[in-house]
């Protein structure tokens, strides 16, 4: 195996647990950073390792386009291309399918893209994504994947499931041997559908088990309920990795069901749209509220945003005069946060008070949720 997964305490179906790789050993629960472009946008490496972050996620689709996969091996894989020291996961370009469908066509050799950038035509199979994950270099590579949106009809629901299969094991025989793989269950809201999915997957040599095509537009609640039904019966001996999801609150439903891994653009996205998150509410920092005000975005905060004191009324000068540094400073305050929260989950478990903790950190977040935009 590539990686090593052990569990270190669980409290119910929720998991603590160390995911060791190649380049790091990575507690869990965890959450990872995204870096599209094998960056985190607005951050250095070190900022993103300061801030306690042991893994981020690559997306193989744009850095099959540009740079290419063969100029990163050239310049000695991703690690050493982008100066990250930690672990790395790639995707597949599975989501990039669904998120671009009027630029690709599906068949079973794999997705014919359009390329966003120049409109030339790609084919992206199982084999070539993992061409591209294996010349990238990184720890994890995600299976190519059938991603339906939601709504999708019975039968195309178990039309990708049975095509996802195929591709994993078109995918696992295509993988570099040193390169771990992980599986991608789908099956919208069919718990049924999904629970078997995962058995077909868990049934390969698979390193771990991804649950994908959520937060693709099914009521929240609805996800909560199926990963609910769905995370608690996965393969206890493999990582269990929640793909693409979420707010806080998902993340806190999700690490009850047993995930252990987790990715969202929304630390960094919510931060070019000016949105801190705080105890208590989301802070909307061009408000006018904020003009004046000397406090820190969240006091109760070590990220270097709070703790070197940059005030709102400073933040709040930088964002609405668009200068880089109030991205930066947002994005690493909301990377700090959600990085915390895993962090306190893993405590909370090894400590056996997981479920009063979760349900007194739900509580925070709905109230917060239920106000209309904030509250501090």
């Amino acid at each position: 195996m590539a990686v090593r997964f052990e569990l270190v305490r669980t409290q119910g179906a929720a998991r603590a647990g160390m995911l060791t790789t190649p380049h790091a050993a990575v507690p869990t629960p965890c959450f990872m950073p995204v870096a599209t472009q094998a960056t985190v946008k607005a951050l250095t490496p070190a900022e993103v390792s300061s801030a306690g972050a042991r893994m981020v996620i690559m997306n193989t689709y744009h850095l099959w386009l540009r740079p290419g996969a063969d100029l990163v091996a050239e310049q000695g894989g991703l690690h050493e291309f982008s100066r990250w020291p930690h672990a790395i996961a790639t995707d597949s370009g599975g989501y990039q399918a669904f998120s671009l469908a009027e630029r690709t066509s599906l068949s079973e050799a794999g997705f014919d893209f359009a390329s966003h950038l120049d409109g030339a035509r790609r084919l992206l199979t199982p084999e070539e994504s993992m061409r591209v994950q294996g010349l990238l270099g990184s720890d994890i590579a995600l299976q190519l994947d059938v991603c339906p949106p939601a709504g999708a009809s019975a039968r195309e629901l178990g039309e990708a499931v049975e095509r996802t299969t195929r591709w994993a094991r078109r995918c696992l025989d295509a993988k570099k041997p040193d390169q771990a793989l992980f599986g991608i269950v789908q099956g919208g809201l069919d718990v049924e559908l999904r629970r078997a999915h995962a058995r077909e997957l868990q049934a390969l040599p698979l390193d771990g088990i991804a649950l994908g095509g959520f937060s693709v537009g099914e009521p929240p609640a609805e996800m909560h309920r199926v990963l609910s039904l769905v995370a608690p019966g996965l393969d206890p001996a493999r990582p269990h990795y929640l793909m693409g999801v979420g707010t806080r609150e998902d993340l806190l439903v999700a690490i009850a069901a047993g995930v252990d891994m987790f990715d969202c653009v929304m630390p960094t996205r919510n931060a070019r749209n000016g949105q801190a998150f705080v105890r208590g509410g989301k802070l909307v920092i061009k408000n006018a509220r904020y003009r004046h005000d000397k406090n820190v975005l969240d006091p109760g905060c070590s990220c270097p945003a709070c703790a070197g004191g940059f005030s709102r009324s400073y933040i709040r000068h930088l964002y609405i005069a668009g200068e880089i540094l109030a991205h930066r400073l947002l994005s690493l305050h909301n990377t700090y946060v959600y990085i915390d929260l895993v962090q306190r989950a893993r405590q909370a478990i090894c400590e056996g008070r997981f479920d009063v903790w979760q349900q007194q950190e739900l509580a925070a977040v709905r109230a917060e949720a239920a106000q209309s935009v904030e509250t501090v």
